[in-house]
């Protein structure tokens, strides 16, 4: 191994989230009133697949919608991109929407796919060295809605922050995370996935599909807790609820405890009412004014919008 592969080893190894995180946001959330829990551990291992289900479904619109757009436009994108850039998706996940845009960029730097979730990761960036062998591959494990610490190489940065991931941010956390990624891209800019506001059956249909993929994607986090802190929740003394909460403009996720029950969690014991919620997300809407003023409050320059016929979804670009 070459010097320089063990630094990247070792700056990624540097850069995983503390053990001890997850247990620490565990127990602070629940000790809230009301109980809550960030949303960004439910992507686990077993999470992140349940996820790449839901995005099959078909009630579920976003996905497809925004990949249709991406195959439709991507010599658009590619061109504001430019060649030889560093390409840093944002929260990649399954790495599957970046594909059109490899596909149609000119000779880029690099891909630099940042996730929380390290073996998914990884997973998903060797197959992707298999399919690009002649791209720079290089996963960064982190928080992104925290400070990132990334590979340098003096190329224009360009970032992708697909699938409407800015929804699951309160209006002050989306804001902190734009004009952190506006420094961090300077001299580039960012393609943004934005959810639309729209019909709310549309909405709850996406959130309570049939066939209860969701439901399981929510009720993870808990089963998530039982692996990693020995924690002993009864997974199905909980419900899932996702309703839409038009004041907010947002599907507000919850899972809502059956009966009174107690939960040893590192040992604490956490007490449910019958009937108590854990909120564990939100998934706010905006209309392409509010996104585009609150991008411009950020730092950015709100560049072309790309939108579907119905009007479902959104991708901006945003000049850094």
């Amino acid at each position: 191994m070459s010097s320089a592969a063990i630094a990247y080893r070792d700056a990624l190894r540097a850069s995983r989230p503390a053990s001890g995180e997850f247990e620490c946001a565990l127990i602070a959330g629940l000790q809230k009133t009301p109980k809550e829990l960030p949303c960004k551990y439910f992507y686990d291992t077993e999470g992140s697949a349940l996820f790449d289900r839901i995005c099959e479904l078909p009630e579920y619109y976003p996905t497809r919608t925004e990949t249709a757009l991406l195959r439709a436009h991507a010599d658009e994108f590619a061109q504001r991109i430019g060649a030889k850039a560093d390409l840093i998706e944002f929260g990649a996940g399954s790495l599957q929407k970046v594909g059109y845009l490899l596909e149609a960029l000119d000779t880029p730097n690099a891909y630099i796919p940042v996730d929380i979730s390290g073996d998914y990761l990884h997973q998903m960036a060797a197959k992707l060295r298999r399919d690009h062998p002649d791209l720079a591959v290089r996963p960064v494990i982190a928080d992104f809605t925290k400070s990132l610490q990334l590979p340098t190489s003096g190329a224009r940065r360009v970032g992708f922050f697909p699938g409407s991931t800015i929804g699951n941010f309160t209006r002050v956390e989306a804001l902190a995370f734009l004009q952190r990624a506006a420094k961090l891209l300077r001299g580039g800019g960012l393609l943004i996935g934005v959810d639309l506001v729209k019909e709310p059956s549309i909405l709850h249909a996406a959130y309570n599909d049939a066939a209860g993929v969701t439901a399981l994607f929510n009720k993870n986090i808990l089963a998530r807790a039982n692996r990693e802190l020995g924690a002993d929740f009864d997974v199905d003394a909980f419900a899932h609820y996702a309703p839409y909460n038009p004041a907010a403009q947002r599907i507000e996720m919850h899972l809502i405890s059956l009966k009174r029950q107690l939960v040893n969690v590192a040992g604490q014991t956490m007490v449910f009412a019958e009937g108590e919620t854990i909120h564990t997300e939100n998934s706010h809407k905006y209309t392409p004014e509010s996104f585009r003023a609150l991008a411009a409050s950020a730092g950015f320059e709100p560049g072309a919008m790309w939108c579907d016929p119905d009007r479902l979804f959104s991708l901006h670009w945003l000049a850094a």
